[in-house]
């Protein structure tokens, strides 16, 4: 690119546009890479997403880059398509999601590949007598054999294994034992797995066509593994890496929640021989940005993360696999909204790679595009070696006597006795964390509410804190009533887990009870050790929510118990019924995944719900069909297209303006219909008002440039924001 030229750089802000520069004075930017701009009164980081030989502007008005960060392209051409198509798809400011498509640090101007300090032992050091130091320098010892044991240590692997190292350094420094130096850091890529490597099972034949029809594709094609819960997806994954790696192509794996990767990881160690490289939310800053380095250099050969991993720059792409498919934590709904599926299926069209979408409950999404011959559909219609599914009943709750306070019924508590009395496990499901949903003061009625959202605290007794699950307000359980200042007048209202954990534990004290949510299993390692405990038969009961549905093999668990499966059918979402359909399924999934059977008990006030029925008949097509049918007639997603608009202020009146004034100019077009404002049912939310607008459409409406136009025509004041979410999920 000339220094003459232009630079249009996007900019880490909520504006829907490129910014011009002038080339900067030392050094030139290319397309792909990070400059450092003077943007109002600060300094920003931004990415050069093209050169141009003019601008709106006059040159001479214009301002320059006054640092250039990279001195090649940090983003390819294709991950930089990658970036314009989601902020073209998603209405979302094109700086934001450029930002979004890096590490933490590279946003804040750090080098890709940061110089790092070390500290190693001369050779005094590693000549010292450590008895004779520990009896002088206990501290300065411990250090020294730290570091003599590794030969050389980085100051980050030094904060992590000895945190108060560094006042010992200075002692061992000026006593000539050991010194500093620095190296550029590139570390990241996958390292040999130290455990013994595992040949798999024969597959059977349904998974060898599977495997074949994959393996016969060149270039992009998207197949859709439709696998019951136990056919074997996985060991068709191992196949299709283990060619991918032969070749040195990366190999991209896609999972909905951090509590997965555990055991898919492991089985990816023992059968690979490598350690994929992880990419989700408990990383910290640098262990993000070694991974993205690797990732981007194609030292990283397999890669797995969750949904925003669906960004990370691959050198040499293979293929693609995005695992249980039909989750909706793969939709980002915070920040830049995307779809981390969908965005999947574009990454592998960019690429010319193949992509494998797997779910035993594919979404109607795919379903349709399936019928529609865009994707492959690819069958497992049975469980892998001994295993059959499990046996399904539903237990109509109005039938049951309950008292106050209970909530499992007498044949779920003789199945729970009967399994652990034969020495197997048994799982219980209930989407709610903490004890109770509610905690209201029976003299007064005060209900527990989170001073800046409209929801309820919910108790978790056995931190004693009410917390507020959508922004994470917490406050002590108090003992008086605030308003009446009764004392001993409280009372929780509805199950949550630890709720369901305390009734098992005053029937069956003897059981060994574990509890599994995002609560408990808040990093890898906490979802490793508990997977571990019910891999070893140290539990005889789990109680957990949705994240015990998804994807776990644990042999020796063969009942399942759903405590209250109505739960998900309220609130008029257009997917309820069919999200509680695929939960239920996957978490019923869970039972007799070995050569013994498993039995699942489906709690329910509602057996004749069509979800109920085809649950007990097993019957998950003619389920299909009917939510099919019944969106196909209300030209609802897939066969039509929605827009929400969520228009927020901490001023009640701004947010109704706003709201009203988009209300009175929308558009007016034939199949385009607007709905709202309304407040959103989640009315406040972090101490902002919320009001929302829906758009629906037909199929084949362009909505992008529709809502381009439409938007453009409202002024929006500083103290609101407007958000657009195409394709929501959430109708919160």
């Amino acid at each position: 690119m000339s220094t003459d030229g232009i630079l249009r750089v996007a900019i880490n802000a909520p504006l829907s546009r490129l910014f011009d520069y002038r080339m900067p004075e030392s050094g030139e930017a290319v397309p792909g890479s990070r400059v450092e701009v003077p943007f109002g009164r600060r300094t920003q980081t931004g990415v050069v997403l093209e050169g141009a030989e003019g601008s709106e502007l006059p040159v001479s008005k214009l301002k320059s880059a006054t640092k250039v960060l990279d001195m090649e392209p940090l983003f390819s051409a294709a991950d930089l398509w990658l970036i314009r198509f989601v902020s073209d798809y998603y209405h979302h400011p094109i700086g934001e999601v450029a930002a979004a498509t890096m590490p933490a640090l590279l946003r804040q101007g750090k080098a890709l590949d940061p110089v790092v300090q070390y500290l190693s032992a001369t050779a005094t050091g590693k000549n010292t007598e450590l008895d004779a130091l520990r009896k002088k320098a206990p501290k300065q010892a411990k250090l020294l054999e730290v570091v003599v044991d590794a030969d050389s240590i980085s100051f980050p692997e030094l904060d992590q294994v000895l945190p108060d190292w560094r006042r010992a350094r200075k002692g061992l420094v000026d006593k000539g034992l050991v010194e500093t130096y620095e190296a550029i850091d590139n570390d990241g890529g996958n390292a040999l797995a130290n455990v013994e490597q595992e040949s798999g099972p024969d597959l059977n034949p349904d998974q060898r066509t599977a495997l074949k029809c994959i393996r016969e594709q060149a270039g992009f094609a998207v197949n859709v593994v439709d696998g019951v819960t136990g056919s074997g997806k996985t060991e068709i994954y191992l196949h299709l890496i283990a060619s991918e790696l032969a070749e040195g192509r990366q190999v991209l794996v896609l999972v909905p929640e951090i509590g997965l990767t555990p055991q898919l990881v492991r089985r990816f160690q023992r059968r690979l021989g490598i350690e994929p490289v992880l990419l989700h939310s408990g990383l910290n800053d640098t262990e993000r940005l070694q991974t993205w380095r690797a990732a981007r250099n194609g030292t990283a050969l397999l890669i797995v993360g969750t949904r925003s991993a669906v960004f990370v720059p691959l050198k040499n792409p293979g293929l693609i696999i995005v695992d249980e498919e039909h989750e909706s934590a793969f939709k980002q709904e915070d920040g830049v909204t995307y779809h981390g599926r969908d965005m999947a299926v574009v990454r592998a069209r960019i690429a010319a790679c193949p992509i494998i979408v797997a779910s035993a409950t594919p979404s109607l999404e795919t379903r349709v595009n399936v019928e529609r011959a865009r994707y492959k559909s690819i069958v497992l219609p049975e469980r892998f070696g001994l295993a059959v599914l499990p046996a399904i009943e539903t237990i109509d709750m109005r039938a049951s006597d309950l008292r106050a306070g209970q909530f499992l019924s007498a044949p779920l508590i003789s199945a729970i006795t009967s399994t652990i009395a034969e020495g197997e496990q048994s799982l219980l499901f209930l989407n709610r964390r903490g004890y109770a949903p509610l905690t209201l003061c029976r003299t007064c009625g005060h209900r527990f509410a989170c001073p800046s959202c409209s929801a309820w605290l919910t108790e978790h007794r056995f931190r004693k804190r009410l917390q507020c699950h959508h922004c994470g307000y917490e406050e002590p359980v108090p003992v008086n009533c605030p308003s009446c200042d009764n004392i001993d007048t409280l009372v929780a209202c509805g199950p949550g887990v630890e709720r369901i954990a305390e009734e098992v534990i005053g029937q069956l004290p003897d059981a060994r009870v574990e509890i599994m949510t995002s609560d408990t299993m808040r990093s890898p390692e906490a979802a490793l050790r508990l997977i571990g405990a019910v891999e070893n038969n140290e539990i005889d009961l789990l109680i957990g929510t949705q994240m015990v549905a998804k994807g776990h093999h644990f042999p020796n668990l063969t009942l399942v118990g759903i405590i209250d499966a109505d739960l998900g059918l309220a609130g008029g979402d257009l997917r309820a019924a069919e999200r509680t359909y695929q939960v239920l399924q996957q978490v019923s999934g869970r039972a007799g995944r070995a050569e013994r059977p498993g039995r699942v008990l489906i709690q329910t006030f509602q057996p004749e719900h069509p979800v109920m029925r085809a649950l007990a008949a097993g019957d998950r097509d003619g389920f299909m069909a009917l939510e099919t049918d019944a969106r196909r007639a209300g030209a609802w997603p897939p066969f039509g297209r929605l827009a929400a608009v969520i228009v927020s202020s901490r001023d009640r009146d701004v947010a109704d303006g706003v709201a009203g004034a988009l209300a009175r100019c929308a558009p007016d077009e034939r199949g385009v219909r607007v709905l709202g404002p309304a407040p959103a049912p989640l009315a406040l939310l972090r101490g902002r008002h919320r009001r929302r607008l829906l758009l629906k459409a037909e199929h084949d409406t362009p909505i992008q440039g529709l809502m381009r136009r439409w938007l453009s025509q409202v002024k929006v004041p500083s103290s609101a924001r407007v958000r657009v979410d195409i394709d929501p999920y959430s109708f919160l």
